[in-house]
């Protein structure tokens, strides 16, 4: 009998630390479950609060998010202007970040400090010498100028995140793709780029989500309706007075399925281990 209570004990750990988790997820995603369950009733059985889960299971609020507002139009323009200000930022970081890690130098050098110091910059300080002069080249109201704006804002961050991963790569890898006959460029592309996907995904990610939910820059710098992102576009549902509570958790539960999509395209790159057993001896 004393010998089964240690083991008894060792079988049920895993089974407490599993249900222990489970709680605390579902405790720090209790507010998403929420917004999500809201969505399904109409803002008078919001306000009224009679139950977590909807009596009356409805889809109106997601039919109103397509007939009577441009919720499709914020979507789509919050989705282009991520993914057009993450490419630019990551091209850029990225090749930074690999002359920063291959190559030494006292400007480069110099370089990676003020990194640091641009980080800290608060963008508010730049918005009006940034306005007047997007405005003198007719880009107010233009897409085109926020996706630049959030490409240099993630920049410095991003070139310091491709910096240190590819500090991580032996350089052995590349010299032996140059024995083999491959130039800078094609050791870099063949070489380098694939074993940096995990470093490569979590960029995009952190750059992705900043520029889908950034709200300030937005709202200086569109003012149109058919310009407008989710989080500028999304405050029409909160009025002076009310608040159209149901459409506003419709709308929130469908922003969040672009991200979703992304953490799970980009999961894949973030494996440990990609470089073990790369290089012998």
């Amino acid at each position: 009998m004393m010998d089964n209570k240690p083991r008894m004990a060792i079988t049920m750990r895993p089974w407490l630390i599993l249900s222990l988790v489970t709680v605390l997820a579902l405790l720090v995603n209790l507010p998403i479950f929420l917004v999500v369950f809201n969505s399904f009733q109409s803002t008078d059985d919001i306000l009224a609060a009679r139950s977590l889960i909807p009596r009356n299971f409805s889809l109106v609020n997601y039919l109103y998010l397509g007939e009577r507002t441009r919720f499709w139009t914020f979507l789509g323009n919050s989705v282009i202007v991520a993914i057009c200000s993450t490419m630019l930022g990551m091209v850029a970081a990225v090749l930074a970040g690999y002359a920063l890690s291959r190559f030494q130098g006292p400007l480069l050098g110099a370089y990676a400090k003020s990194l640091f110091a641009i980080q800290m910059f608060p963008i508010i300080m730049a918005l009006i010498p940034l306005f007047v002069l997007f405005r003198s080249l007719d880009l107010i109201n233009s897409p085109y100028a926020i996706c630049v704006i959030y490409a240099l804002i993630n920049l410095p961050f991003a070139t310091s995140m491709a910096r240190s991963y590819f500090d991580t790569i032996p350089r052995e890898l590349e010299e032996a793709a140059w024995i083999d006959g491959a130039s800078d460029i094609g050791a870099f592309m063949r070489v380098v780029l694939p074993l940096s996907g995990p470093g490569l995904a979590a960029i995009t990610i952190f750059s992705f989500l900043f520029s889908y939910n950034e709200y300030l820059i937005a709202n200086v710098f569109l003012r149109k309706d058919d310009t407008l992102t989710l989080p500028v576009g999304i405050q029409m549902f909160m009025a002076q007075y009310s608040t159209d509570w149901g459409s506003l958790m419709a709308a929130a539960t469908l922003t969040v399925l672009p991200t979703l999509m992304l953490f799970l395209l980009a999961q894949k790159f973030i494996t440990p281990g990609g470089l073990s057993g790369s290089i012998k001896g």
